[in-house]
């Protein structure tokens, strides 16, 4: 039974056929089979799938980061961080890092971070004398961010999937996203004193510093009030990402004057169109978890990898190890569908909190962002930057190496993702 659905499943990827129409087949033709559940049963489940409250939020914050993306906000954060990082050795790059880190708080996508941030920084960075593929890999690696720190979309899809809390999930991933972002600001730092990349002396007046302070408010009030109002009660994670697209239209399109009432129906349907694909197999992969959980799948498979060792340690190791060789290949948030419900039984089953798992899961997921053949932050570096994905492709493996060495903090110390949900008394 399991080996139907697992062999016609993986067939049918080989085969290239779309993720969500792979696991229907898979499904459809097991349940034909075997008759594990009724189709009747098998259809509800897909159809609870789709209606989910929380499951809205995707198209709404991919709508909010992406009218504030070209609605200048990223430009306001890059000179808002230049006043204080722009005059050290590698600022311009610790200005990147520090601005995808903000612009996560509000895009909640690696990609949108990569472009917004990039857009500026690369061709600034290039301009002071750095390496232009240095400049690219910087950007991709950073805009990674965007995954971690919220609002964050791989929280919303992973938060569905373990049947977990949002907010949880949203809390946890700020003191690993600070963890991040940290350490490659310190990666960047030793690299452009070892590159000979010397800082570039920028002073500003007074009135300058003010100008730029005041012009940059607006910018900084967003992820304020979106996450300010998710951890005080105000409303909803859902509603949060409702409140991020009404700030965006009117920081964009009235105060900035950015982007045009015109321009605000393309991006509205832009926003379901990139979004649908997800949705669509988050409610074809509730059927889909449905039958694993009749056929005792993830149970069984626990008890198998169980069987050979119960240390964590070394479990946890052959999950990441998993889980890296994964998102070389697979799009971040269908791995996350496809995968927690293998996983996280024999991760609970060994003491392992389901919020730091999710954080595990994301973060290795995140590197998958940079590393090639997929690498969907590397190709979207190489347009911006003009750099061969092949060269990218060789020139990001320290930037890996940092994010590995993070992964591997965040794996074993727990409590990095735990303390503040349990500080702020979020049920986790």
């Amino acid at each position: 039974m399991i080996a139907t659905l697992f062999v016609t499943f993986l067939t049918l990827l080989v085969l290239s056929f779309p993720i969500a129409a792979a696991q229907s087949i898979a499904s459809v033709l097991l349940i034909f089979s075997d008759d594990p559940l009724s189709i009747e049963s098998y259809t509800k489940a897909i159809v609870s799938g789709f209606n989910s409250f929380p499951l809205v939020a995707i198209p709404l914050f991919t709508f909010a980061g992406d009218i504030m993306g070209k609605g200048g906000i990223s430009k306001r954060l890059i000179n808002t961080s230049k006043i204080f990082l722009g005059n050290v050795t590698g600022g311009l790059g610790i200005v990147s890092v520090v601005a995808c880190m903000i612009f996560a708080a509000i895009s909640g996508t690696g990609s949108a971070t990569v472009a917004a941030i990039g857009l500026i920084m690369v061709p600034e960075m290039v301009k002071a004398g750095y390496d232009r593929a240095y400049s690219a890999s910087l950007v991709a690696t950073a805009g990674t961010i965007g995954t971690i720190i919220p609002p964050s979309i791989c929280m919303v899809v992973y938060a569905i999937a373990a049947g977990t809390s949002v907010t949880a999930m949203f809390t946890a991933g700020f003191p690993v996203g600070i963890i991040v972002g940290t350490a490659l600001c310190i990666y960047t730092y030793i690299s452009s004193k070892k590159n000979g990349y010397k800082p570039v002396i920028i002073r500003y007046t007074f009135k300058e510093i003010i100008g730029i302070f005041i012009d940059a408010i607006p910018s900084f009030a967003v992820p304020l009030i979106v996450l300010g109002g998710i951890y005080g009660g105000v409303f909803t994670p859902t509603e949060a990402a409702a409140a991020g697209c009404f700030l965006g239209v009117l920081i964009s399109v009235l105060i900035y004057k950015e982007v045009k009432i015109s321009e605000i129906p393309y991006l509205a349907f832009r926003s379901v169109y990139i979004s649908s694909p997800v949705m669509f197999i988050i409610g074809v992969s509730t059927g889909f978890g449905r039958l694993l959980a009749i056929t005792q799948m993830p149970i069984k498979i626990a008890d198998l990898i169980l069987s050979i060792t119960s240390s964590t340690i070394l479990l946890m190791l052959l999950i990441n190890v998993l889980l890296l060789i994964v998102g070389t290949f697979m799009e971040t948030n269908a791995a996350i569908i496809i995968l927690t419900p293998i996983l996280l039984p024999m991760v609970t089953a060994i003491g392992i909190n389901p919020v730091h798992f999710g954080m595990v899961m994301i973060l290795n997921l995140a590197i998958g962002f940079v590393t090639p053949p997929v690498g969907a932050n590397l190709f979207m570096a190489s347009e911006i930057s003009r750099v061969r994905f092949d060269i990218l492709a060789k020139t990001i493996w320290p930037w890996v190496f940092v994010m590995v060495c993070v992964l591997m903090l965040i794996t074993y110390v727990p409590e990095i993702s735990l303390f503040l949900p349990r500080m702020l008394g979020i049920r986790i």
